[in-house]
């Protein structure tokens, strides 16, 4: 690895930022791209059509630049002179609204993941209602354990982003369907001694894989062209909140969200849902306009 500080850099990362290993592992990928693009070229303004000759998107480019910048704001801390951190500007990413889970696609979902195994149907059903109660991130919701939930205070303790804690509240339903299933069926799903609220297949706490794995046979049931994603339950329960009267700081707060301007796209997607409902039921979206006004020369 040519470059310098490799170490240093990653260990500030983790250990003084607090940057989660994902998070790590994703700037050792874009780290080791930059490394391979200087064994071949000087001009760092070439970067892009080498970005580009690896067929990665605008979204996946900017985050490449940002992993760089990064790196050079460092080496520029550690005293090195660094001119190509000015050249280096991440390419405009047009913000793509979320796709959110709508509670009809939630109720397929549901009946889509009942087997002839009731613990499993009931383990599964678990997964779906936290997933969007809690508008949990898929690591978050792997990571749960029986000692984050406070049934006094009814609120289960999300470990998020940088190990960042929150308490999110759990609904009268919610919290009844947890005890229900932490009771009753998470000790006949348990193979060995695991603090994890979630169950496999094999009697362990899962992993990320597993999650989409289960959601993919489950969309492929409920009969969706494409697997329902972990994100989309994030999304639907962000929209179900704010069509509900909801405020940003709230939603910020129960997603996790460091900064509120992350939170506000979500006005976004709602904005458009009600101009698509004024456009199908107002009546003067299906106005008939007067002919021979339009024809008037103006």
């Amino acid at each position: 690895m040519a470059l310098s500080h490799w170490v240093d850099f990653f260990e500030e990362l983790q250990h003084v930022k607090g940057r989660s290993l994902n998070t790590v592992l994703a700037y050792r990928r874009d780290l080791e791209l930059y490394d391979q693009f200087l064994s071949k070229h000087k001009d760092v303004a070439r970067i892009y059509e080498f970005l580009a000759r690896h067929k990665l998107s605008a979204r996946s480019q900017a985050r490449v630049i940002s992993s760089i910048r990064s790196y050079l704001r460092y080496c520029e801390r550690r005293g090195e002179k660094v001119p190509s951190l000015r050249q280096l500007r991440p390419p405009k990413v047009k913000v793509a609204l979320p796709k959110a889970l709508s509670v009809g696609d939630f109720e397929k979902l549901s009946r889509a993941c009942e087997t002839d195994n009731p613990n499993r149907t009931a383990r599964n059903h678990i997964t779906l209602y936290l997933l969007f109660g809690l508008g949990c991130r898929v690591s978050e919701l792997i990571g749960l354990n029986v000692h984050d939930y406070n049934q006094t205070e009814g609120w289960l303790r999300v470990v998020g982003k940088g190990s960042k804690e929150r308490l999110v509240p759990l609904t009268q339903q919610l919290q009844k369907e947890l005890e229900l299933y932490m009771a009753s069926i998470r000790p006949g799903l348990m193979k060995a001694k695991t603090p994890s609220v979630l169950i496999n297949d094999k009697g362990n706490r899962p992993s990320r894989v597993d999650i989409w794995r289960w959601l993919a046979a489950w969309s492929r049931t409920a009969g969706f062209e494409d697997p329902i994603s972990p994100h989309k339950f994030r999304h639907g329960c962000a929209t179900a909140l704010l069509e509900g009267g909801a405020d940003l700081r709230s939603i910020q707060l129960l997603l996790g969200h460091s900064s509120i301007q992350t939170t506000q796209i979500y006005t976004s997607v709602t904005g458009q849902k009600v101009r698509e409902e004024i456009e199908k039921h107002h009546p003067l979206a299906n106005l008939k306009t007067d002919k021979s006004r339009t024809d008037l020369d103006v």
